[in-house]
């Protein structure tokens, strides 16, 4: 290893583990500029880059004397070893250093971004300089004028005089007027010199604000031409299906071959989306590189993925006609109810417990303040957030809703009885059905909810106790600002459920994309079942023109570590000219030897159905015919409130979670006083504060830097001088590999016995 002349570059060799060869190989590792690559040896530093992590966004935790686990956000892992301890902990220096000047530098970058955008006043005050620099000139102007004037008539009398003594007496008076044209020549030069360094000044950054309006007047131009091309090419495909109409429907597709199966009639078809076959798979890394290096050399981070496989699933009738479509599902006509009845939370006042004795209720609220119809100019906020992080944009309250992301995060238990369901299976296929109707159901509270939520604070916590009505308790806490992260644990009937949940953001001007990073876990007692999945994409369109909407995209895999079961989910992308129903979303699910025993159908924003698969037959193609038993009901969503459309689209749960509540930690969200006054409607004084709170924080990261720095500057390592979250431990994920934040199961003792001594101070 070699040591740099500045800490933030570091060279070295290091032992990464990685898949293809199931062990830890020697690597080069070269550490600047915040970021972390890695190459098979030093002379592939100059062509072949094999992955690379910011750490700017990273995690690093240090498993045993010599392991190092660098974690991005749960996207990408580097498991690392080093030859001895003393190595382990100059390496884990220098990444903490690297971090933190990483960090400084976005920080200064976008405060430099902030900083380019002067207010009113600001602009004013320049010209007013300007101004009054320029009057200075004109005054000495008309002095030296005048003064030159006066001694230029001077030294003609001076000319004309013959006597001696008046000559003398004359050269008295040339020589004042000379002096007094020298002292207003040289206070013209200071003026000139003070006027050119002001203009100097403002002129650079004048010249780069016109610089960056400039810019984002390309973006708009380009974002307007845009949408002006997507009018006119969805007018034209709207003119096409007008003008062709429905003859194409009595026609079958190309790739529709027909051939015996089943003694059964279609009768209603849709799809559902299989998993990837073994010969399509291929592994991915979080880094751009390529292809020749990831099929070299594939990282312990890479994920599976391949192309979809689809198949139509069909409803059928018995004795009719043997003729069906390839890649078909046929499923019993004969649709039944799930024994398992799926039911909300009871509304009454009391409700009973595991030992049949009655619980009394706490009587929650049923509505919150109408949103006031507060007007505000999207364009002076939304002009200059194109290409920026979500985390990093100082958003007004306008655009939010009153409930933070750590609330967004809870609502998703709000069908807590679809768990409670699959808590009482007992095959294991089945529980992941329902699981993964739990998965989908997270996103029915997106579809109309459009409002951004309050980005928490560093240390905010969020506690709700649904133990008297759902069943369940949880506790979320923002445990991270580089990157923002939180952690959320739940305990339900039978289920316990845990995520650490990040995402990046970017707004492209049209529409704004969410990717969240972080893997959910969910582990039942019952069956000792653990299971893992990741998020889908969330996208908002028309955030500029016309009516904003959500659509969810992507795949999700759900793994069953204990039994090798697997569901596969495609949530398809919204289409206005698509015959697939809208939002939909299928899936299969497949058991230890991948054989397919569930499918899955519905759409994230209404139900999930599920049927199991009793036959399975292969087509001439190859593609599979699947014969399913009797439909099950795994989950549907409950309407919302009527007028939910004055109070931010909220459900009944939303309402409720906001609610002002005694006994809670002082760092719990429902303490924070900017969120309580929007949710009151004083949404000028919600700002105020909100710019208030966001630079206390601020302060107070400035001031952890700072301590970092003097440890620097006195030599000591940084591996334990980082911010530590009050009820969550950072661990390495036995399950995932990855580095994750588990509750340390204090928060409800503490909450017993009122003891809050330990929460961070992060209010006004």
């Amino acid at each position: 290893m070699s040591d740099s002349k500045h800490q933030s570059q570091y060279k070295g060799w290091l032992y990464k583990w990685t898949n293809y060869l199931k062990g830890y190989q020697k690597r080069w590792f070269v550490l600047q500029n915040g970021l972390l690559s890695y190459y098979r040896n030093q002379a592939e530093m100059a062509h072949t880059c094999r992955g690379t992590i910011n750490l700017a966004n990273a995690l690093i935790h240090t498993e045993d004397s010599t392991t190092i686990v660098i974690s991005n956000g749960g996207a990408q892992t580097f498991h690392l070893k080093a030859t001895s301890e003393v190595e382990r902990q100059k390496w884990v220096t220098a990444l903490e250093l690297a971090k933190s000047e990483a960090i400084k530098m976005m920080e200064a970058e976008s405060d430099e971004e902030e900083r380019q955008q002067p207010d009113k006043n600001e602009l004013q005050i320049m010209v007013r300089n300007l101004g009054s620099k320029l009057e200075d000139l004109h005054t000495c102007n008309d002095l030296i004028a005048k003064h030159g004037s006066v001694l230029q008539k001077t030294l003609s009398e001076l000319e004309q005089v013959d006597d001696p003594h008046e000559a003398a007496s004359k050269l008295k008076a040339v020589n004042e007027r000379a002096t007094l044209f020298r002292i207003t020549s040289n206070a013209m030069i200071n003026a000139c010199n003070e006027f050119y360094d002001v203009a100097s000044v403002q002129g650079k950054r004048w010249q780069r604000l016109l610089t960056h309006e400039h810019e984002q007047r390309l973006k708009l131009e380009d974002m307007v031409e845009q949408l002006a091309k997507d009018q006119i090419s969805l007018e034209k495909k709207a003119r096409i299906t007008i003008k062709e109409g429905r003859r194409a429907e009595g026609f079958a597709s190309d790739d529709e071959d027909f051939f015996d199966a089943l003694d059964h009639q279609v009768e209603q078809e849709f799809e559902v989306a299989l998993p990837h076959s073994k010969d399509k798979l291929h592994r991915r890394t979080g880094s751009d590189m390529s292809m020749d290096s990831v099929a070299n050399d594939m990282s312990s981070e890479s994920e599976s993925e391949g192309s979809v496989n689809e198949a139509r699933v069909y409803t059928t009738k018995a004795n009719s006609p043997k003729k069906t479509l390839q890649g078909q599902v046929k499923r019993d006509h004969k649709r039944q109810g799930s024994q398992d009845k799926i039911r909300p939370p009871r509304s009454s006042a009391a409700s009973h417990d595991s030992a049949g004795a009655m619980v009394s209720r706490r009587k929650r609220r049923t509505w919150i303040k109408e949103k006031p119809n507060i007007s505000l100019n999207l364009w002076s906020v939304m002009k200059n957030c194109i290409g920026k992080e979500l985390s990093k944009i100082p958003m007004p309250v306008n655009f939010s809703e009153p409930l933070s992301m750590l609330q967004r995060l809870t609502e998703e238990l709000e069908y807590s009885e679809i768990l409670d369901n699959a808590a009482l299976c007992d095959d294991s296929c089945e529980q992941l059905a329902y699981v993964a109707a739990f998965t989908v159901s997270a996103y029915a509270t997106t579809l109309f909810r459009t409002g951004k939520p309050f980005n928490p604070l560093l240390g905010e916590t969020y506690e709700f106790d649904r133990t008297d009505d759902y069943g369940w308790r949880s506790l979320a806490e923002q445990v991270s600002h580089h990157p923002p992260t939180l952690a959320t644990h739940a305990e339900g009937r039978g289920w316990t459920m845990w995520q650490e949940f990040t995402m990046t953001t970017k707004f492209r001007g049209r529409y704004l994309q969410i990717i969240p990073m972080g893997i959910a876990h969910l582990s039942f007692s019952k069956s000792g079942s653990m299971y893992t999945w990741r998020k889908v994409t969330t996208t908002v369109h028309n955030i500029i023109v016309g009516r904003l909407w959500v659509d969810n995209q992507g795949e999700m895999d759900i793994t069953n570590h204990t039994t090798g079961d697997k569901c596969h989910l495609k949530y398809s992308p919204y289409s206005y000219f698509s015959k697939e129903p809208p939002r939909k979303v299928s899936g299969v699910v497949t058991d230890s030897k991948e054989n397919a025993r569930w499918v899955l159908t519905g759409n994230w924003c209404t139900k999930m159905e599920g049927a199991p698969i009793i036959h399975t037959e292969e087509s001439n193609k190859g593609k599979p015919v699947f014969e399913t038993g009797p439909h099950k009901q795994l989950w549907k969503v409950r309407p919302p409130p009527n007028g939910a459309e004055r109070i931010y689209y909220f459900s009944q749960l939303a309402i409720e979670m906001n609610e002002p509540e005694e006994g809670v930690a002082p760092t719990d969200t429902r303490n924070r006083p900017d969120q309580r006054m929007m949710e009151d409607g004083m949404w000028d004084e919600a700002n105020r504060l909100k710019f208030l709170l966001e630079e206390k924080q601020r302060s107070a990261r400035r001031q952890r830097e700072a301590e970092v720095e003097k440890l620097k500057m006195q030599g000591e390592g940084l591996e334990n001088k980082v911010y530590l979250p009050t009820w969550f431990n950072k661990e390495l994920d036995p399950v995932t590999g990855t580095v994750l934040h588990i509750f340390n199961n204090k928060y409800w003792d503490h909450k017993v016995q009122q003891d809050w001594s330990c929460c961070p101070d992060i209010y006004l």
